[in-house]
């Protein structure tokens, strides 16, 4: 028995207060493996007045609370590994290897991290006779994708509970199991009743109702930019507080003394990784003039590389697309960037050979693309990387801040300080240099349209916490 066609509110799981559904497809065969329940504007509302209710007991727990539960949830969630990797390869079409070695283990380091921060978290601080206090926002509504599900999931509702938050949780309705079997560990957890409450449904629905609610104080939103704004205006009326992680067009800026085989062959399969379908993902590589033609022969090689195929081939490095919607997006971009004139360098439209079902879509690089190009400008969410020759590197730096979006950007040096230098320049949230390994500890988030506020261990504590000032509180 499932709790798929249920919510999970104050503690319990509870039958909807409307039969709406939704079949949840399987990207991989096209077919629906299960339904989920679509939230009212009264289910919401119920979840919202649990979460209300519970606030001001949970917001006066203690440190070792709120450590005792995350440790709790950590273990619980190891443990059912496998089973929540199989829900997400089946949910949004990722390599059953990789759901288990980069999405699953995304929510674990995220636990991890967030519990090393709250340990040492200083919620207090004395300026003179005034005490600082940080303390919990409220009740919180978390809106989550289905691009990284565990990771965004995880990387709010940890901490949400570490700052003494209680929330209403609203996963993608388009890979929603994960966030259900999370939910069922939230519970075996032991979190008290209302603390941590479940609703699915989608975006016009459910998440519209979420960011109206007079009774949610802050809303933590993770999607597209389009979205991202209708929370934001939504959410005004009540004056909410509003942490978005938006859309992203990452530049990866190849210095001509970088080693040219390194870092376009792991930009390119940077790119690439989980189908294209991260918000920094780096996209726009740019590259010398001189070394325009070598970029491409190296990013065709390693584009070979990343084998499609079903999520359960051990041999399969990319699956499909998560839906029908993604993969019409992501053809119509391809056709743009042939129809205006980019070097198809290999993939291009349609599926890949002896793939004929599934959103499954060709890794495609481009050549000699253009800054005004289609494929430089927008969005793609998909493996399509768009090659730019630059001519001089401040004509590198000025395209990639040329953007709408702020998230990410990347930048390959032999000479470190000359990569600093760059990288100090680039109008981003964050900067990878040299691709360094993943750091749940420095802050996420984005300049510009790419959102505001940050993620990630005590950068997420803080967003969920308001500051009081008590003047006169005495001497320190």
């Amino acid at each position: 028995m499932t709790n798929n066609l249920q919510f999970f509110i104050d503690g319990q799981w509870v039958k909807p207060l409307t039969d709406r559904t939704l079949d949840v497809i399987n990207p991989a065969t096209e077919e629906a493996f299960t339904k989920i329940a679509l939230a009212s504007p009264e289910d919401v509302d119920r979840a919202v007045k649990a979460a209300h209710a519970a606030f001001p007991v949970w917001s006066q727990s203690s440190r070792e609370e709120r450590l005792s539960l995350l440790r709790r949830v950590l273990e619980i969630y190891n443990s059912r590994w496998d089973e929540i990797a199989e829900a997400v390869s089946m949910e949004m079409g990722a390599p059953l290897s990789f759901a288990k070695a980069a999405q699953v283990w995304a929510g674990q380091v995220h636990l991890e991290a967030t519990i090393k921060a709250l340990e040492t978290f200083s919620f207090t601080e004395q300026r003179g006779t005034s005490r600082i206090v940080r303390e919990a926002i409220g009740t919180v509504g978390l809106i989550t994708p289905w691009n990284w599900p565990l990771n965004q999931i995880v990387c709010k509702v940890a901490p949400a509970i570490a700052a003494g938050c209680t929330m209403v949780l609203k996963p993608s309705e388009i890979a929603p199991v994960s966030g259900l079997i999370f939910a069922e560990i939230m519970h075996q957890a032991g979190t008290p009743k209302g603390v941590f409450n479940l609703v699915n449904g989608d975006g016009p629905t459910a998440g519209a109702a979420m960011s109206a609610h007079p009774l949610i104080d802050m809303m933590s939103f993770t999607g597209s930019t389009r979205a991202g704004i209708l929370v934001a205006k939504a959410a005004a009326d009540t004056v909410k507080r509003v942490a978005q992680e938006l859309g992203g067009k990452s530049p990866n800026i190849i210095l001509a003394d970088a080693d040219f085989e390194v870092a376009v062959s792991t930009g390119t399969n940077l790119c690439f990784a989980n189908t294209g379908q991260s918000c920094d993902a780096p996209t726009r590589m740019f590259v010398p003039r001189a070394r325009h033609d070598e970029a491409l022969d190296i990013a065709r090689r390693a584009a070979e590389t990343n084998i499609v195929g079903d999520p359960r081939d051990a041999a399969t490095v990319l699956g499909p697309l998560v839906s029908q919607a993604q993969f019409d997006k992501v053809q119509r971009l391809i056709q743009s960037g042939i129809d205006e004139g980019a070097t198809l360098v290999c993939g291009g439209m349609g599926r890949p050979a002896g793939l004929n079902r599934g959103y499954f879509v060709r890794p495609t690089v481009f050549g000699n693309v253009r800054h005004d190009m289609t494929i430089s400008r927008e969005e793609i969410f998909g493996p399509v990387l768009s090659i730019l020759p630059y001519d001089s590197e401040d004509e590198a730096v000025c395209y990639a801040n040329d953007t709408v979006y702020g998230l990410a950007a990347y930048v390959s040096s032999s000479d470190l300080a000359h990569a600093r230098g760059v990288a100090a320049r680039l109008r981003a949230g964050t900067v990878n240099i040299n691709y360094p390994d993943w750091d749940t500890h420095a802050p996420f988030g984005g300049y510009k349209q790419s959102g505001n506020g940050r993620e990630y261990a005590d950068w997420g504590i803080h967003d969920f916490l308001e500051t009081k000032g008590i003047v006169g509180y005495g001497l320190p």
